[in-house]
């Protein structure tokens, strides 16, 4: 199984990963084959990869953090949060969605029950739902680390709760700035930056939100190097929940897909984050992560400094760097 960029899908291609949208509609089951209607439908969907069945007989399971299912009723949650009939009257302080802390309290289950796995997938999202499937992402991965980090289950949900709505501000943002394809402008960057002001500012009053919750919201993006902002916060200043969602949401944005550019591939977002250790995050967060993603995920093909290839078919919690491979003989001897 590998990743395939949607402009280099072909006829007759096997679809090995689902691919949804946030309304619960399946857009392709795993096992379809591709054909050229497919292929234009998926392009102006703007899907901008699916995961593709090599048919190399490795029967490789790669199982994602949590279902699905899961994901997908997490995502749509959002989505309706984020609905502009719901989110003027949001925005003046009425209560989160029941349906978003129920998705958190199902992600906890399932990422409890996945304790080896590592992070071997990149979510496949439209441009539409970028907001929404990044939101969710980053409460997975946020789980992980606080579960590496050996956090009780009342951490863990404080934590998810502040990383699931995370970017929850971004209800006062325009949508033409929020979903702008090219480069922000000063200004316009300077008004992304006040959704973490904004979001602070529709929890603070809502006694179902935990404190924690509310301040890993509020400083999700200031910087272990007090490089960050809204307060330009240092080290320990910085609650331990935001510089994990911060970790995590740095993490998902690098790998995902855009429209303006594609993700960059794990081993080169695996390298970006080793390196922000007591530099922009604190170093046992970043090891306590970086524990539980996969540096070259099941189903890529690598080259030994041999000359040799393969394709590598697991990787286990804490050896990321030494995945597990198989060796094609019929290609070795060529």
């Amino acid at each position: 199984m590998r990743k395939v960029k949607t402009g280099y899908l072909k006829p007759g291609m096997k679809v090995a990963r689902l691919v949804y949208n946030s309304s619960r509609q399946v857009l392709l089951n795993r096992g379809v084959i591709l054909n050229d209607g497919y292929i234009k439908r998926l392009k102006e969907l703007k899907i901008p990869a699916l995961y593709i069945d090599d048919g190399l007989g490795l029967e490789l399971a790669v199982d994602d953090i949590i279902a699905d299912e899961t994901r997908v009723k997490a995502i749509s949650s959002l989505k309706e949060m984020f609905n502009p009939k719901f989110s003027n009257v949001l925005a003046k302080n009425i209560i989160v969605p029941k349906a978003v802390l129920e998705s958190v309290q199902h992600i906890i289950t399932e990422v409890l029950n996945k304790s080896n796995t590592v992070i071997n997938l990149a979510d496949i999202r439209t441009s539409d739902d970028y907001t929404f499937a990044h939101s969710v992402n980053v409460c997975v991965l946020a789980l992980v680390t606080g579960r590496a980090l050996g956090y009780n289950h009342q951490k863990l949900y404080n934590l998810a709760v502040g990383a699931i709505l995370h970017d929850i501000g971004k209800i006062r943002v325009p949508n033409e700035i929020l979903n702008k394809s090219g480069k922000l402008t000063w200004e316009e960057f300077e008004i992304i930056k006040k959704h973490s002001d904004w979001g602070y500012e529709i929890l603070q009053s809502k006694l179902d939100i935990s404190i924690a919750s509310r301040v890993a919201v509020y400083q999700h993006h200031e910087r272990f190097n007090g490089e960050g902002y809204p307060q330009g916060l240092a080290g320990v200043q910085i609650h331990e929940f935001a510089q994990i969602i911060g970790l995590v949401d740095m993490y998902d944005a690098i790998v995902a897909d855009r429209v303006y550019r594609p993700g960059f591939p794990a081993h080169e977002a695996f390298e970006m984050i080793a390196g922000s250790g007591d530099v922009l995050f604190r170093f046992e967060i970043v090891k306590a992560f970086l524990d539980y993603v996969a540096v070259y995920p099941a189903g890529t093909w690598v080259e030994l400094n041999t000359g040799e290839q393969a394709v590598v078919i697991a990787t286990q919690v804490g050896l990321s760097l030494r995945p597990q491979i198989k060796f094609f003989l019929d290609q070795m001897a060529n």
